[in-house]
């Protein structure tokens, strides 16, 4: 089992449990075959097959990586429906939601062409997941200390340092420190139906 298959820690499991219908349903609506979503995603048919019988649950980068290729928005995986795209978002409308380990809440609202989360890294958790895909990336470190690799090159970020990259340059988060990392983090979601996100372990150490 690659680092894209492995399943988030016990206990995430319920967060997440109205995502096997979404994830069929707009399979089938993007008109592709379980095959060709799985290798897009960088999965196996059988893989993909139990996240949409509700077998398995996906970590945050498949999320990201299935709505994508779906051409939707995490939040729409997530059945997540808002009647009107108010422009403001209140701390106390922010649900959390675990994936891989991690906790994330929708900072912008859904529907839109920008997504905006606020997430914690927990130290220890998906260091080993690289991710590669279209668009742009802004983060900024909010607690704690972030190791950000891009490309060949390290990068230890404090609170208050940003970074803002093309994701098509290979990149992976990993917190520095035990109690973790708190970070802002937006993306641009490509609306393409061959935009991708690539997991696997990189060669060597993250150092």
């Amino acid at each position: 089992m690659n680092a894209s298959e492995a399943a988030p820690p016990a206990g995430h499991g319920d967060d997440l449990s109205a995502v096997a219908p979404q994830l069929r349903d707009l399979r089938r609506r993007s008109g592709l075959t379980l095959e060709a979503a799985a290798r897009s995603a960088g999965l196996s048919p059988a893989h993909l097959s139990r996240l949409e019988t509700g077998q398995r649950q996906p970590s945050l980068p498949m999320l990201l990586a299935l709505a994508r290729i779906y051409g939707t928005t995490v939040s729409e995986l997530l059945g997540e429906t808002v009647a009107d795209r108010d422009a403001v978002v209140r701390a106390a409308d922010m649900e959390p939601t675990h994936a891989g380990g991690w906790t994330y809440f929708q900072a912008g609202a859904p529907g839109r062409a920008m997504q905006a989360l606020r997430v914690r890294v927990p130290y220890g958790t998906q260091g080993d997941i690289v991710r590669v895909h279209p668009g742009e990336e802004w983060l900024h470190v909010l607690k704690g200390r972030l190791r950000l690799r891009l490309g060949d090159t390290t990068h230890l970020l404090a609170p208050g340092d940003s970074a803002h990259f093309d994701s098509l340059t290979p990149h992976r988060l990993a917190a520095e420190d035990h109690d973790g990392v708190e970070l802002l983090f937006l993306h641009t979601l490509l609306q393409s139906p061959t935009a991708t996100l690539c997991l696997g372990p990189l060669t060597g150490e993250l150092s």
